[in-house]
């Protein structure tokens, strides 16, 4: 056996299917087996392999156990004189392991082998080679120096951002991603140190390759696409902790003395720095288009309150200091409300949305007006103009955020704008199906086929030779393969070729589900034919979150008939409490298992509230669960809660 390919897998079945597809092509002419190890996925990845991959060696696990102990239980299974231990987030090329074998085969030194990787987004990962986690490295990582000085030996060591990302290089680390083995090497030195559950474990296998005096190479003659994000999500601070408890945990077991413990008290206050700007970050990425928003409307009255007196009553200290102290804010805090239960912070953006949600705005407010006392009533005008105000400037810096992040003014439409398939008449039907069927807007303005003989077909805009021409002059945005018209080789090329401005997407061999991920720090995107949830839908979320907030203050203005009618009084009024700051639902799942479902806060009332007198079976309540996301409408929860009024403080 020459080769044996390790997948440990987490909840990323389409991804992993589609990775496995390009493995079996890249290892149709070598003798190689592959193993899938399974942590315990709820999303039937484990059914998807043994249905469509039954030549896969499958290890289910029944818990999480962790990416060492995973690769570690097919590693010693494996009988190949290669272990390749590869991500299934990952796309490779048809002779990728053919090439990286045979350099290996000439190389008789070299331990471990890692390759050139590239995000869906058909960016050069940084991490494909990297140095040793040194205090000074790691300082200049933590506090962004190397991100700063790029090239630099001194400051970038761990990226190795000197050494050219397109020649191969003999370096430190192996990305875990993709790690080329020598299974003697291991034989030697040990498998994966299981005390790292996730992270670090690459490092360290490195380290001891090169302790036990064989090299570690980064070869540059292939590239695989990595869709970093999707195994593991680095925009939280769970991530940030675990990574760096794993790096105090390679410190701890192979530095010594006052530089272990220098080290390991840096990577500790690291840590809580770097938790902090993550933190931030996500706060900030949340919200600075509402809090934009605030500031715009708030300052928009301020500065339109001294244009109106000086400019209608020429008398500057004509409005009352009330009017920015109890209209402003009554004011703004009604226009955000308003945007925000419109969709115009939903993406993608809508500007459509955010125009109805300024009016509503406005309509409310003017409603408002009217009921507030004489002295309160400060100027229609102010209200009009604060609109057009409004409306000039939350566009104005969407257009400029969408400027500065994409480089396109194009914000109206999308990213995905101008759509092409890149395959056959057959492949680009299955991807408009695939489409149509969970309702994606996608403007396709044609085909690009990967058969000369279907060029004259209407809706074939060239072959695929002439593909950089195609995107140029249709100025497309978004570009789908259709896998099994175009292998990944050519793929990874033309990604390579067109560069990283495009959304790339691919629908798999076989396959009834579009893949793709714009960015390493984003989880990508998937479009399949499997069944669609109404409730993960951002409006269904609004509005049922709305619901709740309403009808948690219908309940508080007839609390007196409220507590009358209700059972358990004082249950009650802590749920009202709970629904109110958004910590339960008043209408959710049962009981039953509901992981394969959208996720739901805990409720108050259950959907199958109306059998709480019948003996429904595991199987029944499981099928009420998936009919109710499935088909969710804020109509069945006001059903739901009107009729079990009495049980809102819970069942005996």
């Amino acid at each position: 056996m020459k080769l044996s390919i390790v997948i440990v897998n987490y909840n990323v079945r389409y991804f992993l299917e589609q990775a496995l597809h390009s493995v079996y092509n890249a290892i149709s002419n070598i003798k190689a087996e592959v193993f899938v190890v399974d942590n315990a996925s709820s999303d039937e990845s484990v059914q998807m392999v043994k249905s469509k991959f039954p030549n896969v060696k499958l290890i289910v696990n029944q818990d999480n156990t962790g990416f060492s102990v995973a690769n570690n239980q097919a590693i010693r299974k494996a009988a190949g004189e290669y272990i390749l231990l590869l991500n299934p987030d990952t796309l490779v090329k048809e002779d990728t392991f053919a090439k990286c074998m045979e350099f290996m085969d000439n190389k008789p030194k070299v331990g471990g082998l890692g390759v050139k990787m590239i995000d869906g987004s058909g960016k050069f990962l940084p991490e494909s080679k990297r140095g040793f986690p040194s205090p000074s490295v790691a300082f200049f990582k933590t506090f962004g120096l190397a991100r700063l000085f790029p090239k630099s030996k001194i400051f970038n060591k761990y990226h190795l951002g000197y050494l050219d990302k397109n020649k191969s290089w003999e370096v430190d680390v192996l990305a875990g991603a993709f790690m080329l083995l020598r299974k003697s090497v291991l034989d030697q030195i040990g498998l994966l140190d299981e005390r790292f559950f996730m992270y670090g474990e690459d490092i360290d296998l490195s380290y001891r390759i090169q302790k036990a005096g064989f090299q570690n190479y980064y070869f540059a003659d292939t590239t695989i696409i990595h869709y970093k994000g999707e195994s593991t999500k680095k925009g939280d601070l769970n991530y940030v902790k675990t990574f760096y408890n794993a790096m105090i945990l390679f410190a701890k077991k192979h530095f010594t003395g006052s530089l272990a413990s220098a080290f390991i008290l840096f990577l500790n206050l690291a840590i809580y720095f770097r938790a902090g700007l993550t933190l931030v970050k996500n706060i900030f990425k949340k919200v600075h288009y509402f809090l934009f928003d605030f500031l715009v409307i708030f300052f928009g009255i301020y500065f339109i309150k001294d244009f109106w007196a000086n400019y209608f009553y020429s008398d500057p200290s004509y409005f009352k200091a009330s009017l920015m102290q109890f209209n402003a804010p009554l004011y703004s805090l009604i226009w955000l409300l308003s945007l925000f239960f419109n969709g115009a912070y939903d993406k993608p953006f809508e500007l459509k949305r955010l125009i109805r949600g300024l009016f509503i705005g406005l309509i409310i407010i003017a409603g408002v007006y009217g009921f507030l006392n004489i002295e309160y009533r400060s100027s229609r005008a102010i209200i009009l103009l604060t609109t057009v105000w409004s409306i000039l400037f939350t566009v104005a810096y969407r257009y400029l955020n969408f400027f500065f992040k994409y480089n396109s003014l194009n914000i109206l439409d999308g990213l995905s704008s101008k759509v092409i398939v890149v395959g056959s008449l057959e492949g680009s039907s299955k991807v408009r199906m695939v489409l149509d069927n969970v309702h994606a807007q996608k403007n396709i303005i044609g085909i690009v086929s990967t058969d000369s003989a279907e060029t004259r077909e209407d809706n074939v805009l060239d072959s695929i030779e002439n593909l950089e021409e195609i995107v140029q002059i249709f100025d497309v945005n978004e570009i789908i393969f259709c896998a099994e018209d175009i292998p990944s080789q050519k793929i990874i090329d033309w990604m390579a070729i067109l560069g990283s401005n495009i959304d790339y997407k691919i629908l798999p061999q076989e396959s009834l589900s579009i893949i793709g991920s714009s960015s390493k720090e984003n989880p990508g995107e998937l479009y399949t034919v499997d069944v669609r949830f109404n409730i993960a839908d951002s409006v269904s979320k609004r509005n049922k979150r709305l619901l709740d907030l309403l009808f948690s203050l219908i309940c508080l203005a007839t609390l007196p008939i409220c507590l009358i009618l209700i059972k358990r009084k004082v249950s009650f009024l802590q749920n009202l409490f709970n629904v109110f700051i958004g910590k339960l639902s008043w209408v959710g799942y049962n009981d039953s298992n509901s992981e394969k479902l959208p996720k739901l806060k805990n409720s108050v009332i259950a959907n199958d509230q109306s059998f709480k007198n019948k003996s429904l079976s595991e199987s029944s309540r499981y099928k009420l669960n998936f009919i109710y996301a499935k088909d969710y409408e804020v109509t069945k929860d006001i059903k739901l809660l009107f009729s079990n009024l009495k049980f809102l403080g819970g069942t005996e």
